[in-house]
This record gives structure tokens, sequence and C-alpha cells, in this order.
């Protein structure tokens, strides 16, 4: 048997980084496209995904769910269900879930089936032998109830918005600025309520032994998902693991503990056998979680030279009673731009639909958008080049607290972008036409908050040279896998392929899981730590100081002496801790990631139909750990803003709050038809402020302004405004001329 040594670092980040670690090392594999290292087994189907694995004597079960909108449940048909085939147990649990746990929650949610918040919410699990024997009970089931759906809410025109709205910034007096301002634009906006439509459904595994219980879930943050499950069920955290080695998409709706883990376990439990549950597609779209539809005014006030004076930004969203949740719309507009008065407001009423719940990007993606169209409203009245409007109102330093910036090169990705779109080329609003098309262009801004989340891992670096990362990270097709191993690679001196990386087990390191693009830089940040901590202790071996130890292709070289790594081990095994988490940095500088993002758009004088052309997002996110994945993720975002310009809605019905589009046939997601070329480029960049990598988050920012590019292109093209998303072809057609 090996020996195993433990070393460990940990990091605070209270200072800047200006060391650069990344710079100085020589392997060559961090920063440089790399394919993922489990891509082979994803689209060879040897990758099981939640519901892929059913351990022997799996029953399946299948949710009932409520019929009315408002009430509670007062008796179920059990005894008709009980005799149908196959069916094994109906299970009415108070430990039922209402509602999934919110990000980072780390308690349960909302518990009980009898009260009921909203129509499709689950009331009951029916348990059988086959998935299609649970499906046929559950639709057999016949409830009664104490009906209150006439006290129900389902528009926020219906609403009553709480009080006092929360101000995020306040600064001097808007409306003397907007009385006395040159040029000015006070509109209202709307977006609508959206959809996560991750490609995997929600689903959960379960099963005990010995007291203990696993499930195998559709999950992207383990450590506090654990919490949620146990507190859920009333028993300890230490008797829980949850295991999602892939994820297939979540966008947020799979940030916290879900009806499916929780109503799996009481099944399994009972039962004494392993339980199934997976939601239906129109299960996942009315009993998971929504982007709140949201109700914006914008106030932008400006002196004679484009100049802001004032920002008013007000957003009126919407989510459950009990949620605290509410979609931050307004969380990059006190730092974006400059104005010295300022009035940025929350509103928040309850709905008795779905809770909304953190998608992509929370707040800024439709916040962002918003005050782009806004900016470029104002641009036209002030008859000066949006982009110039824009360069000309990029603060110093962040307008609402003070602060630095830790990084900010957001003129860089407009004047970039601009070259290579050919903006300047830009027509003047309705004057270009390819026969029936009218043509247009815009641009926006893309901005995003940056977060460093507390993250640790654990490198064994094996007799063998090889070596081992592992930590509770998922990977919700982000890139998780491949960038952690380059990390791990790049710093220990290895090839990729003598580093294998193990995810989504919560019985490793605890990591900040994957949301808020903050996965990679946290939980990357953590692998890096542990691999420092093993090189330093690979220099003490081979008597050197650290800076003096140079690490490749499995060799220590000190000067001109070049030993390998199992040589320098003679046997024992290396295994190195990393551990990191937020300090000062965060607090004393503002830091987020930014882009500017430009669309060219047809749109036909005859039927309204909008088709997008061409798109281009130009980025400054902090070192690019890997292009392939980034770019990807570019890709993702700017096709999400695509969706949410044009085709992305939440349709209620007004009468009892039931989804009227509620699967992918009649949720519009773009398709690969409407999809145009797009390009992205990334311009060098470095944060000594965000991480000891300077790495910030890609994932969201990409589908924070694209949405505003689009609409501010059909402008272009039309002559006429859009305030109102997504602007489909009636819209368009109702004010063409």
């Amino acid at each position: 048997m090996t020996d195993a040594t433990e070393v460990s670092r940990d990091l605070t980040m209270d200072t800047p980084d200006t060391e650069d670690v990344l710079d100085h090392t020589v392997q060559g594999v961090i920063s440089v496209p790399t394919a993922r290292p489990e891509g082979p087994l994803k689209v060879s189907g040897h990758a099981t995904y939640a519901d892929e694995y059913h351990p022997p004597g799996t029953a399946f079960g299948w949710f009932a769910r409520a019929t009315v909108a408002k009430g509670w449940v007062t008796g179920i048909n059990r005894d008709e269900l009980r005799a149908m085939p196959g069916v094994l147990d109906i299970i009415r649990d108070e430990r039922l879930l209402r509602n999934p746990a919110q990000g980072m929650a780390r308690k349960a949610p909302v518990q009980g089936p009898s009260e009921i918040a909203y129509r499709g919410q689950p009331i009951a699990l029916i348990v059988a032998e086959t998935l299609d024997q649970a499906r046929d009970a559950a639709l057999s089931l016949c409830a009664e109830y104490i009906d209150q759906s006439e006290k129900a809410v389902f528009s926020p025109e219906g609403a009553e918005y709480e009080t006092p709205a929360t101000q995020q910034t306040s600064q001097g007096d808007l409306e003397q600025a907007m009385a006395g301002a040159a040029f000015i634009v006070d509109q209202e906006f709307r977006t609508p309520s959206m959809s996560h439509s991750a490609m995997e459904p929600h689903a959960a595994v379960a099963w005990w032994e010995d007291g203990q219980l696993t499930v195998r879930g559709s999950y992207q943050m383990l450590s506090s998902n654990v919490e949620e499950l146990a507190d859920s069920l009333g028993i300890s955290k230490k008797r829980v693991r949850i295991l999602a080695p892939y994820v297939g998409g979540g966008f947020g709706s799979k940030l916290g503990i879900g009806h499916e883990a929780v109503a799996a376990a009481i099944a399994s439990k009972r039962l004494r056998r392993p339980v199934a549950v997976a939601l239906h597609r129109r299960q996942v779209y009315e009993a998971t979680t929504r982007r709140s539809e949201s109700r914006q005014r914008v106030r932008l006030a400006a002196d004679k030279e484009g100049r802001l004076t004032g920002i008013g930004h007000e957003a009126w969203v919407s989510s459950l009673h009990g949620e605290s949740f509410s979609e931050p719309v307004t969380q990059a507009t006190p730092f974006t731009y400059a104005g010295d008065n300022r009035l940025i407001a929350h509103h928040v009423c309850r709905l008795n639909v779905t809770a909304s719940g953190s998608m992509r990007a929370p707040g800024e993606a439709i916040g962002v958008p918003v005050v782009e169209m806004a900016m470029d409203e104002l641009a036209q009245a002030a008859g000066i080049c949006p982009i110039e409007l824009r360069l000309r109102n990029i603060p110093e330093k962040d307008p609402s607290t003070g602060n630095d910036f830790s990084s900010n090169r957001l003129a860089d990705c407009l004047k970039r972008g601009a070259e290579m779109f050919g903006w300047y080329k830009r027509p003047e609003a309705g004057t270009r036409r390819d026969s029936e098309w009218m043509m247009g262009m815009g641009v926006a801004v893309a901005v995003r908050v940056n977060m460093l989340i507390p993250s640790q891992a654990r490198i064994t670096l094996l007799p063998d040279g090889t070596a081992r990362v592992e930590t509770d990270m998922t990977d919700i097709g982000t890139g998780s896998y491949s960038i952690l191993t380059q990390i791990a690679a790049e710093t220990l001196g290895l090839p990729l392929d003598r580093v294998s990386t193990v995810l989504g087990d919560s019985d490793l390191p605890p990591s900040s899981g994957s949301g808020g693009s903050f996965g990679a830089a946290s939980a990357g940040s953590s692998v890096l730590l542990a691999a420092q901590a093993i090189k330093a202790r690979l220099a003490e071996r081979v008597d050197v100081e650290v800076g003096d130890l140079t690490l490749k292709d499995g060799f220590a070289i000190a000067g001109n002496v070049s030993t390998s790594l199992s040589d320098v081990l003679q046997g024992d095994k290396l295994v190195g801790k990393g551990k990191i988490q937020p300090g000062r940095n965060e607090k004393d500088r503002t830091q987020a990631c930014w882009g500017a993002q430009f669309a060219e758009v047809a749109v036909s004088a005859v039927t309204g139909e909008v088709q997008v052309r061409r798109m281009l997002g130009v980025f400054a996110a902090g070192r690019v750990l890997n292009p392939t994945t980034a770019r990807s993720q570019c890709l993702g975002g700017m096709i999400f803003g695509q969706g949410s310009a044009l085709t992305e809605e939440v349709i209620f019905d007004p009468r009892d709050g039931s989804f009227l589009n509620r699967d992918l046939a009649e949720y519009h997601i773009p398709a690969h038809l409407d999809v145009p070329h797009i390009d992205v480029e990334f311009l060098e960049d470095r944060d000594p402020y965000a991480n000891p990598m300077q790495a910030k988050g890609i994932g969201e920012v990409a589908c924070c302004g694209m949405a505003g590019a689009i609409v501010n292109a059909i402008a272009n093209a039309t002559g006429k405004r859009f305030r109102d998303l997504p602007v489909t072809l009636d819209k368009v057609l109702a004010k063409l001329d």
C-alpha cells in the first residue's frame, strides 16, 4: 500500500493576485482549444443521465397534479387507484414539495401537498411497477377540493404590488434632471415569462441502504442540494448522497432540489426498493420554475452632448406567495453607465402561477436589453451614433458606490465589435431594402455581475505520475470536465491524458456548483490551489524553491536536472486540497463581465417576419480557460437572446393560470434554421481581483445584450420602435404602414 501525504492551500481574495501564475506555466494546455474529455461518452450514449440508471427492482413514480389554482385537497379516490394494475403506493406525505427550492437555499422549500398555490402543483405521487402503470393511475386520480380559485390572481395587471418597493439606488434628483435635460427617454417596456426548457427533464432515482439515502438526479449545486433534501425529509445531511455525473442542461431550473427527489426518496423508503421519478415535459413547464415577466420603466436624461445626467430604471415582477426570490432586473443598471441622478427600484407582486426562479443571467438577461433599447432611443433623439453615445457614458468608477472597477473593457468591446461588424455602414432607419425585406443593424452592451463562491477541490497525484481531480462540481453542458482537467494538467505539468476528473458526487469536496457564471472561476480556482499545494511539496522533495521548479510532461525540472514525477514520489501519493473564498476584493471593487453585441436583421414588409441574418459578440471576461467551450457558451447565450427577442413567451390562461404552451412544440425556441451565422471574439483580458486565475464568467453575459441588439436592429430596419417582447410578426404587421 502506498503512503499518502496531504497538503493544502486556502486563499481568501482580500488582495489582487498580481502573480498571474498561469502565465508562467509551460505545459501549454490552458487557454487553448480543447475537446471535452467526456464528449465521446455523451455522443455515443454511454454517459448515463439521471433517469438512465435504474438499480434492480426499480419502481416508477408519476405525479398527479392539482386541477385548481388555489384551495385545499380534502380527499382523493385512493381505493380506486390502489386497485389499478401494478399500483404499489399512493403517497400524500406532508413532506412533498409545493415547488422546488431556490438556488443555494440550503433548506427545504415550502412543503405540503394539501394546500394548493397554483394549477399543476403536484398533490400526490403514484408508484407502480412500470412507468405506464404509474402514469395511468396518476391520470385517473380524482381529487376533492375546497376550491378558492376565484380568489387566485393570474396576471400582474390584477395584482397588488408589495410596499415599500426595494430601492436599489437613489441618488440626486431624477425628476429635476429629466426636467432640465436636452434629450430624454421615458418609456415602458415589457418582457414575458420564459421557461428554461433544458434538454434533459428533471428526474431522480432514489434508494436506501442501511439508513443511507442515495439519489441520482439532475441537479446543479450538490452541496446545497444535499442540505435541501435532508431538511425536506427531516434527516441528517450526513445520511444523504446525491450523484449527478452528467446533467443535460439546467439554465438555473435545477439549482435547488425538486419535487422528484423528495418524492422518490419518500417512496423508496416506504417500499424498500429503488424508485425513479422523471417529470414529463409538460410537468417541467408547469411545476418547476420560470423566469418572471417584467414591466420596466426606463427614464434617461442627457445633456446636449449626449452625456447622461439621470437614469431611472424601475421593474415590476412577480413570484409565488412565500418565495423570497424575485427577478433582479435592475442588477447591472447602477454601474453600467454614468449619471449623477438616479432612481433604480424593484416592485414584486404575488401570482397563483408556478414560482419564478433563476434563469440564465437572472436579472441582466431581461434588464440589460431593455436599458439598451432605451439607450438606442436616446441616441436617435440626440442624433448621436448609438456606439458613440455609449462610449461617452462609460463611467470611470462605479457611480453607485464610488468603487473602482476590477476591470472594465466595455469601450474596447464596442470599438472592436464596430470594426468587425462594419457598423459604420449602418443605414439610416427604414432606408435599406432587399426586395420585400427591410434591412437593419443594431447594437447593445452586454454586462453581467461577476461572483466568486466558496469552493473546494482535491487532487491526488498517484505514484505513476498521473493525477485525479475530485470535486462535487457539476457539468451541465458547460465544459466543467474540460477546464478542471486543463487547470490541473497545466499546473502540475502533465499531458491531458494523464489527468482524470471526477465530478457530480456530493461525497466529494463541496464546490460552488454550476450557476451564476461562477462555476469555472470558483471551482477552477480551488483546483488550481490544490495543484499549487502539490507543486510546493514537490519542490521540497527536490530541494528547490517552488519558484525555481518547472513541471512539464510529467517531469520536475530544477536547473539542469530533470526528474520524472514517479521518481520524485517514490511510491507515495500526494493529496492536495484547495479552498477558495471571496474576500475584500468583492467589496472594494465592482466586478463584472463585459461585452458588445451586434445583430443584422431582415424584416418582411409583406408578412412581418423577422429574420436574423448575422450576430456578433465581443467579450472581455478575464482569462479564457478553453476557447472551444467558452465560444460554445457564447453561441448558446446569443441564441438565448434571439429567442428572448423574437419567439419565447410563456402564455398563461387568464381564466385559471394554466400554461397554454407547455411543451417544445408550442414554446418556441430558435431552431437550426432560425439561427444565423454567429461570430464570437474574446479580447485579451485579466482581472487580478477576481480570483488567482484572473478568469471571469462567460456563460451568462453572452445572453445579456443580444435581445436588445436584435430589437434595435428591427427599429433600424423598419423605423418603428418595439417595446413589448417578443417581437412577433403580428406586432410588426400592426406597426407597418
